[in-house]
């Protein structure tokens, strides 16, 4: 647990990088300008695609010293791994930053590089690498980035199993601010996993009572409230578990968990009456929540050890209510979810444009099915899930946006074409001449090469027959097919035609390789043919290319384009349709879980409530007698 809480802490602190902030003096090209303000935005996708053919551009041209690219070519490398990364191209971001890591760079820049892939390797759970990557660390480190790389050291560490090495390399940044709490909480989990007990629990009482405003920290400090708590009562020490998790924040986000195991703290020291207090306020609360519903649950629970079965009874018959109004809840969450209404509520643009958006997927009436799923929403693994289908359906609007721009297009060739196409009559004439010359000997000429070339492999000696031989074949082929209607007893004709037949075959299987040979030199000679038809049809393109080519060969690549777009359309909608189809069958099973923990705390419910009423009523019934 506390790996992947590390993770997940050091992939959002070392995101704060912001790309435009990194140009440093004057901006020389526009284009790499654009594609950092792009990136400024948010908007990675289009800032690689404009970065990427900003590079490719600049690698095509014959003096690239003379390119406006030039001066930021050396920040653009590294800047299209950073793009891919952010936009979670893993693969291309590591292969990026590992070409900068061999390059002709800076220190700086080759540690900054080598700190991103190491990172990089550590989100696809490969600590082995990243750790090797951060050994090829040396020199000097950027300032922004000297705290987050030793806290990505850590982090390593802990994954690798040394939570020892970590523990040294956490205790130098006690004193971080941009890490405060953070590295005071994932320190005292190292010394946990170290063996060292006390100290942990130390310096978690150390996370727990931090001062600050900042809400992260907040968050991380009531985290630490919360595993101390929990330590502590697994060690049967109830009074400071109780102590630590009334430090947790009553509306922070780990509030409903303190509540609950505060309420068990009371009630292993055997104290049912302040258990009361925290469930009492927890049971109020929304009885999605896999706290509450628990609380709802323990909280009559704790009244009949206190023999107040009334009471007991009463808050039985609550929970009854309320879990078969939450079952329902899942049922129709689960019927939804199998309707489609799941993703078409993800992809909502009002909801993804608030950063809070799925708290807000809940405020929606429409959105049933999003009740019970906001811890599986929250989780690492299912958002990186969702973000790859909100990516597809991303690309899946630019690809119709580009669909349909090609008629904007097609309108300003069709514009071009009547300006320019009556000032050329005359040399296209002569050039629709040469054009089709060249193209029928061409055609002929690469049948000739393919024919030849594959007698090569399989011989084909009826191919290398001149003409006569071909006509005499022809006439063999009449006489053998008007034989067959004749008298069949006529043996002596077949037997003469079967022979001029294989005098014909004798002659093309014993002067194949001749004729072979002769044929590919007559290719050969032809080439030089080929070669003056090509000479003048070049001649005759450079004439015309000025002005025909603001016009003419862009039909065939639209129309190319065209058909990659719409074929990218028909991979990416059925990648959609794997990748919803993953996320819903995730949802639906975390909701028959849930169902079925609902339904076995309805059981209980029912049965303690008829437990508790027998009992209130045999008290009431003593109560009466005395």
């Amino acid at each position: 647990m506390a790996a992947v809480l590390a993770r997940t802490l050091v992939v959002g602190l070392t995101m704060c990088m912001v790309a435009g902030a990194a140009v440093g003096g004057d901006l020389k090209d526009l284009y790499y300008g654009e594609a950092l303000y792009y990136a400024d935005q948010g908007q990675y996708f289009e800032a690689i695609a404009r970065l990427d053919a900003e590079m490719a551009l600049h690698d095509s041209v014959d003096e690239p010293q003379l390119d406006t690219l030039w001066h930021h070519v050396g920040d653009a490398k590294f800047f299209v791994g950073d793009f891919e990364l952010r936009y979670r191209m893993h693969l291309r971001a590591g292969r990026a930053m590992q070409a900068v890591l061999e390059g002709d760079v800076d220190d700086e820049v080759r540690n900054e590089a080598a700190f991103r892939l190491a990172r990089i390797y550590f989100q696809k759970d490969q600590p082995e690498d990243a750790l090797r990557t951060l050994t090829r660390i040396e020199g000097p480190v950027p300032d922004a980035i000297k705290d987050d790389l030793e806290f990505l050291r850590a982090n390593v560490y802990m994954a690798m199993g040394r939570p020892s090495d970590a523990v040294e390399t956490l205790v130098p940044l006690q004193g971080s601010q941009d890490l405060k709490g953070f590295t005071a909480y994932n320190l005292g989990i190292a010394l946990l996993q170290a063996g060292q007990q006390q100290e942990a629990l130390h310096q978690l009482d150390k996370a727990g009572q931090l001062r600050t405003s900042d809400q992260g920290t907040l968050a991380i400090r009531d985290k630490s409230n919360l595993v101390l708590g929990t330590l502590q009562f697994e060690s049967a020490d109830f009074g400071p578990a109780q102590h630590s998790l009334d430090r947790v924040r009553l509306e922070g986000p780990y509030s409903n968990l303190a509540l609950l195991r505060a309420g068990w703290a009371d009630v292993s020291a055997e104290n049912f009456e302040r258990a009361v207090v925290p469930w009492s306020i927890l049971a109020k609360r929304d009885s999605t929540d896999a706290a509450v519903q628990e609380a709802i649950l323990a909280l009559p629970y704790a009244y009949s050890r206190l023999n107040v079965y009334g009471r007991a009874a009463v808050l039985y018959g609550r929970a009854v209510e309320t879990f078969g109004n939450e079952l329902n809840k899942v049922n129709a969450s689960i019927k939804s979810i199998r309707e489609g209404k799941f993703l078409k509520a993800l992809v909502r643009e009002e909801i993804r444009q608030d950063k809070d958006w799925v708290i807000r997927l809940r405020s929606l009436p429409e959105t049933p099915e999003t009740y019970y799923l906001m811890a599986l929403m929250a989780s690492h693994d299912f958002q990186t899930a969702l973000q790859n289908y909100l990516d597809l359906e991303d690309l899946r609007k630019k690809l119709v946006a580009w669909q349909h721009g090609f008629d904007a297009f097609d309108d300003l060739i069709r514009l071009r074409r009547q300006y320019y196409e009556p000032l050329l009559p005359g040399i296209d004439s002569q050039f629709r001449e040469l054009d089709a010359k060249i193209r029928l000997r061409l055609e002929q000429r690469e049948h000739l090469d393919q024919r030849i070339q594959a007698m090569l492999i399989a011989p084909r000696p009826d191919l290398l027959a001149t003409a006569d031989e071909r006509l005499v074949s022809m006439r063999i082929s009449e006489l053998e097919t008007r034989l067959q209607t004749a008298d069949p007893e006529d043996i002596q004709l077949q037997n003469r035609i079967d022979r001029l037949r294989g005098v014909q075959t004798w002659t093309l299987e014993t002067e194949y390789h001749e004729r072979l040979t002769e044929a590919y030199k007559h290719l050969q000679e032809l080439n030089s043919d080929i070669d003056v038809l090509t000479a003048q049809y070049q001649s005759f393109v450079r004439t015309r290319q000025a002005a025909v080519h603001s016009f003419e060969g862009y039909d065939i690549p639209i129309k190319r384009l065209r058909t990659r777009v719409a074929d990218a359309t028909q991979r990416l909608n059925l990648l959609m349709a794997r990748q919803g189809h993953m996320l819903e069958t995730v949802a639906v099973r975390e909701l028959v879980a849930r169902r079925d923990l609902l339904d076995s705390y309805q059981n209980q419910a029912r049965y303690a409530f008829a437990e508790s009423f027998d009992r209130a009523a045999k008290m009431q019934a003593s109560e009466e007698q005395g």
